[in-house]
């Protein structure tokens, strides 16, 4: 019996030592997955600050596209014109007299 437990001893401290290499590559991978879940954490809230940035500039573009197109309408239109060319430019109809106020 003596001679089995001597050969049971050094098989075991072989089976600890590559537990101890397997729980070291195992704790390796999963110290590499957390770096890379946090690295890829940080990118992802980096781009979806710039993407609410993005929106913003589109929605104000989209404003004043909205507000350019209305103006060009409103330019189409001769009433319109005139009553630009009489307000800023004191220009009228022919036989109208100009009031002016100080």
């Amino acid at each position: 019996m003596s001679s089995r437990t001597t050969t049971a001893k050094p098989a075991a401290a072989g089976a600890r030592r590559r537990l101890k290499l397997l729980l070291f590559v195992i704790v390796l991978f999963m110290s590499w997955a957390v770096y890379v879940l946090i690295s890829q954490y940080a990118q992802i809230n980096d781009r979806s600050g710039q993407l609410e940035e993005a929106n913003r500039n589109l929605s104000d573009a989209q404003a004043k596209n909205d507000e350019l197109e209305l103006q060009i309408a409103r330019l189409n239109d001769d009433e319109y014109i005139g009553q630009i060319a009489r307000k800023e430019y004191g220009l009228g109809l022919p036989g109208e007299v100009r009031i002016e106020t100080k």
